[in-house]
Parts: C-alpha cells; structure tokens; sequence
C-alpha cells in the first residue's frame, strides 16, 4: 500500500507543474492554497457522511478522495513524502 501512496503523490508532483490544461491537479495547483484547503475539507466531509451513512464502497471511494487531496495540500506546502514516511517512523518509536 505504501508504494501506491508514494506513486500517487509523484503523480501529484509531476502534474504540479504539468503543461496539460485539461489536468484537475495542475488546475487546484494554478488555483492556490485556499483552494486546495476548501477541497480537502470539502472532501473530508463527504467521507465522514458516507462513513455514517454510506455503503462500504462509497465510504473506500470517498477516503481515496480524501488522500488525493491530502497529498495535494501537503505537496503545495513542499512536503516531500519522505518526510511523512520519516514522521510516522519518529512516532512508532514512541510509547504512548
């Protein structure tokens, strides 16, 4: 699953600064950080009303769509995934 997740955001990467008008994610990159803020929250609720009342499949749908526009507004702050990756390591190491 990590390497899906790490292909998904080269993709994001690349098509940051892609020359394709017709790409959504050059579009939300073009359009700004609101933006980008708006639609992650946008989708962040449409998860959380398909969790409570949707289908097993919309809810799996919806989380995709919350992880796409996640690692759009991580990558316009230039987070790197490594560093995510290096995050998630710093807190298993701790005892909660």
């Amino acid at each position: 699953m990590a390497d899906s997740f790490l292909d998904l955001y080269k993709i994001i990467e690349l098509r940051k600064t892609s020359k394709n008008k017709n790409s959504y994610t050059r579009k939300l990159f073009k359009e700004g950080q609101k933006k980008i803020a708006q639609k992650f929250g946008e989708e962040s609720s449409e998860l959380i009303i398909d969790f409570l009342k949707g289908s097993k499949k919309r809810t799996t749908e919806e989380a995709i769509d919350v992880v796409y526009h996640l690692f759009v507004l991580l990558s316009s702050k230039k987070i790197k995934f490594d560093e995510l990756e290096k995050e998630i390591l710093k807190r298993k190491n701790v005892r909660r």
